[in-house]
């Protein structure tokens, strides 16, 4: 898509989970527990939050290296490593309205997805949403080692931009996302809806 003025634009620091596609971590952890109960809120509590998965998305453990450790764990039903990663990049759905959101947006706005995510669920995202693949510039957790639940994560964007904080507004579901946003000075939407934060802006 051919932009005019693109450096005179402002910039819409764009979520993918909850805002762009729904997460639902619980299917993978009912595909994959040998107690699809019990089990999987336990593999969740393991594997789908908490400073472990902040470690994949931090770039700090390797993706095969995460999924052995799910393999491994007694809570697991004996699978191969190439099913498990499959289960854990089928969690998402395409939000409603997302689309015609995005292209709106895309007519007086640059689009930067900022994601905290992992390398799996990144490729399988650009490569079963095309509309990912249309944004100007990504900055991801995995890449750069910081989460939107810290000040760096966008302090890093500002630096590395060369652009400064009231030329960006952020959407996100997370509200210490958008408070991290904040104490670098960079407005926020709090997504619930494309219809509520279209009106926001």
């Amino acid at each position: 898509m051919c932009r005019k003025n693109a450096s005179l634009m402002s910039i819409i620091l764009l979520d993918i989970g909850n805002v762009l596609v729904t997460v639902d971590f619980m299917r993978f952890c009912r595909a994959i527990a040998r107690d699809p109960i019990a089990g999987a809120d336990e593999i969740f509590r393991k594997y789908c939050s908490g400073e472990f998965k902040d470690k994949l998305e931090t770039g700090w453990v390797a993706p095969l290296e995460y999924l052995a450790v799910i393999a491994r764990d007694p809570l697991t039903r004996a699978m191969p490593i190439h099913d498990i990663r499959q289960h854990w990049q089928d969690i998402f759905e395409l939000l409603e309205g997302t689309v015609e959101a995005v292209m709106l947006l895309s007519e007086s706005h640059l689009l930067w997805i900022m994601s905290d995510t992992d390398p799996l669920h990144f490729t399988f995202l650009l490569n079963n949403y095309p509309l990912l693949r249309s944004a100007d510039r990504y900055y991801l957790s995995f890449e750069h080692g910081m989460m939107k639940t810290t000040v760096d994560a966008f302090t890093y964007i500002l630096e590395s931009s060369g652009r400064s904080a009231d030329e960006f507004i952020l959407i996100d579901d997370k509200e210490v996302n958008c408070a991290s946003a904040s104490q670098a000075g960079i407005r926020s939407i709090q997504f619930q809806n494309w219809q509520g934060t279209l009106a926001l802006l």
